[in-house]
């Protein structure tokens, strides 16, 4: 918050009229602008809807709860100061109280004031925008999570091993200062002392918390890269990225990895990959569920805004957003009111958020967000070859304790053309199905009965399957290595001479 806070005065100092903060936590950046008020010597006002027009000394202003009153009042003033104003942002409808915020913008910067608007979502009014300055307010960080912490357990003389301290700051992380108070508390309140089981506690409270969002989800770990069968191009992209967030890194010359962009086919381990670089990579992992996010009453910006400042605080993190193109993809390829506000979050963003979009289909989506510098790459998930199909079933044989040894995996992998990594697991649930409905062990002859009775989506689809491969051919790296290189090259080495 010292850094907003340094923020906020250089713009009062450069006579910026209007700034706004986004921020659900008014208490903590009331303080903040306490510590600036006494610090560059401005008074503060404060106003909210309920209370009307506080001068500094906290004296109420009579009859100016209506906003068109407090602004009038305000334009009187010749006064240096700073003007916090609480929850503007439901009567930007009136076109009186636009006007008056026109008037005042060209009278508030020679008079050494600003107007300071704390509120969740930002204020739309078009009029305004080349005036305002908005500042989104991030969650605390582990340094302002470690204080509140550390003041507590002062309070109530506990003492907690530095590691179990910074464990209970990191999952701490994500969540207002606020939440974070509350669920102290509870654990104080259910006698805990803050151990390990408390810790656990903490950490579901937390996943409940970020899933209030509606948009938003945090992931636990449970999915390795050896879930994953295939993909050895993308896989060994990943590993030389894994160490990018590092200062070693920084000081080679590199930039901290941007993200990651996954088209392919249906079922073919997109959204695996996802889950299995943030399991690799030992990062926090959050889902953003775009299609709820646009499906939302005019609040996709505000999603978005809430989305990258819970990232930001868990940073370094993975944000998947899965389907990207079920939200972004909107008419005429503009892809909603926050669309651009997400695309120069991307390319500028300076925290570690590590970003994986996963899409079935891309060409409906602007070919603005696929341009080099939102994702450091953009790779294609084709259907499996036969070496991968033969991976896969291992990996979902061994998953349900059977030897993949045991079974002529060969000659099923060959049966199985066409089939996506899902298909190939439904392979295996089925015929585990037949085989336990008589009672008997699973053979070969269920496995191959399966797969010849099911009709894969890629046969059904094939068109527009050969329509995705047209388009990624030029425009996107196989996720797969081109094993017909590498058994040319093996067969011909085994070769007599």
């Amino acid at each position: 918050m010292k850094d907003i806070r340094k923020r906020i005065a250089l713009l009062a100092r450069a006579r910026y009229p209007f700034i706004q903060l986004i921020t659900h936590e008014e208490a903590r950046v009331e303080r903040e602008l306490e510590k600036l008020s006494e610090g560059e010597k401005l008074p503060l006002w404060r106003w909210t809807a309920t209370q009307g027009l506080r001068t500094p000394d906290g004296e109420t202003v009579a009859e100016t709860t209506e906003p068109t009153a407090m602004l009038d009042h305000i334009s009187q003033l010749r006064r240096p100061g700073i003007f916090a104003v609480f929850d503007l942002h439901p009567h930007m409808h009136d076109p009186r109280v636009v006007r008056h915020l026109r008037d005042l913008a060209r009278s508030l910067g020679p008079r050494r004031q600003a107007l300071v608007a704390v509120s969740p979502i930002p204020i739309l009014a078009p009029d305004l925008q080349k005036d305002t300055t908005v500042i989104d307010v991030p969650l605390p960080d582990a340094t302002g999570v470690g204080h509140v912490l550390k003041v507590l357990l002062k309070s109530r003389r506990i003492e907690l091993p530095s590691d179990r301290f910074a464990r209970f700051v990191r999952g701490s992380l994500g969540l207002t200062e606020n939440e974070i108070k509350r669920l102290y508390a509870r654990i104080l309140l259910a006698g805990g002392r803050f151990t390990d089981s408390d810790l656990d506690q903490l950490i579901e409270a937390k996943r409940h918390a970020i899933r209030r969002s509606r948009f938003l989800e945090l992931w636990e770990g449970g999915t390795s890269m050896g879930d994953v069968g295939g993909l050895a191009n993308l896989k060994r992209w990943l590993d030389q990225r894994q160490a990018g967030f590092t200062a070693e890194a920084r000081s080679f010359g590199l930039p901290e990895p941007k993200g990651v962009f996954l088209l392919g086919v249906q079922g073919c381990g997109k959204s695996l990959i996802a889950k299995a670089i943030a399991d690799q990579w030992h990062l926090p992992l959050l889902r953003l569920d775009v299609a709820a996010l646009f499906r939302s009453a005019g609040g996709e910006q505000v999603g978005l805004r809430e989305t990258v400042r819970i990232a930001e605080s868990l940073a370094p993190a993975v944000l998947w957003i899965d389907e990207i193109e079920k939200g972004f993809a909107a008419e005429g390829g503009t892809g909603g009111e926050g669309f651009g506000w997400f695309l120069t979050w991307m390319q500028e963003k300076t925290r570690p958020v590590f970003v994986v979009a996963t899409a079935n289909e891309v060409r409906a989506l602007p070919p603005e967000l696929l341009r080099k510098g939102r994702f450091d790459e953009i790779f294609f998930v084709d259907l499996p070859n036969v070496h991968e199909r033969l991976g896969i079933l291992e990996i979902h044989l061994r998953r349900r304790d059977r030897d993949p040894h045991k079974f002529d995996l060969i000659r099923i992998a060959e049966e199985t053309e066409k089939f996506s990594g899902a298909e190939l697991e439904q392979v295996v649930i089925a015929a585990l199905f037949a085989a336990f409905a008589e009672r008997r062990p699973l053979h070969d002859g269920d496995l191959v009965d399966a797969a010849r009775e099911m009709v894969p989506l890629a046969i059904t689809m094939d068109d527009r399957l050969k329509d995705l491969r047209e388009w990624a051919r030029p425009r996107a790296r196989p996720a797969t290595l081109d094993r017909r290189r590498i058994d040319f090259f093996s067969d011909w080495a085994e070769a007599p001479t």
